[in-house]
């Protein structure tokens, strides 16, 4: 019944505690590398025919879900709060990207992909030199 990102948390625990668990950061970073392949393969098939498997690609980022959660908790990190801070910093920069786009005088539909990660770049680069006053 618990939440998923607390139930891979718990589930990793439980393993580890009976020795299921690699000592050191770099074959956890490995297998996020691995899973991030296996995803792409089964993205790329599905791309290229819409009759492929679409469940092998929920099951492919299931296990990059669950790998990711794993170095979360090499490195002592609630996921879920994680997350929480990365939505809400990615909230706070992408109104920061309306603000830019408010202030061309152009719609946002007006504005290409290369623009608008400009716009984010800019809204970044000010985050940061403001974090440093």
């Amino acid at each position: 019944a618990l939440p998923a990102l607390k139930r891979a948390v718990k589930i990793q625990k439980r393993v580890a505690k009976v020795g299921f668990d690699w000592p050191e950061l770099e074959p956890v970073v490995a297998k996020i590398y691995e899973e991030v392949d296996e995803v792409l393969v089964e993205a790329k098939l599905v791309e290229s025919d819409p009759q492929h498997y679409q469940p092998k690609v929920v099951d492919e980022m299931g296990d990059l879900l669950f790998a990711v959660v794993n170095l979360a908790r090499h490195l002592n990190v609630d996921p879920e709060q994680a997350l929480r801070q990365a939505n809400h910093k990615f909230e706070r920069r992408f109104r920061g990207v309306e603000n830019c786009v408010q202030q061309s005088g152009k719609q946002f539909e007006d504005h290409n992909l290369e623009q608008l990660d400009c716009y984010w770049d800019q809204v970044k680069r000010q985050e940061k030199a403001s974090l440093s006053d």
